[in-house]
């Protein structure tokens, strides 16, 4: 059993995002981004079968996909997308996200 605390990675950066891996696993992987307001993860898609969760624990601002896709996202809501499918976020204030990828790759 593994416990994970949030707060020790409560950090962000002006220059660019902050990424921490949190837990690695062949069954899948967490992640968790800080974004300071007006940073972007750029919409990406990785070629691999697979799903992705996005989940706001702080602030606001946008799901990103294709074609401008563009979603309000607040502390709370989930995005969960095929890994293959387009995703990013845009913060609108400071904003900390937890990603999961299974399986990872």
């Amino acid at each position: 059993m593994k416990t994970i605390n949030l707060r020790e990675t409560k950090t962000f950066d002006d220059k660019a995002f902050k990424r921490f891996l949190l837990h690695d696993s062949p069954y899948f992987r967490i992640l968790n981004f800080n974004l300071k307001a007006g940073q972007i993860f750029p919409v990406h898609s990785h070629p691999t079968d697979g799903q992705v969760s996005i989940h706001v624990i702080d602030g606001k601002g946008e799901f990103l996909g294709e074609k401008s896709l563009a979603i309000p996202a607040e502390a709370g809501d989930i995005l969960v997308s095929e890994i293959n499918e387009p995703h990013g976020v845009k913060a609108e204030t400071d904003m900390r996200i937890l990603v999961t990828i299974a399986p990872p790759f």
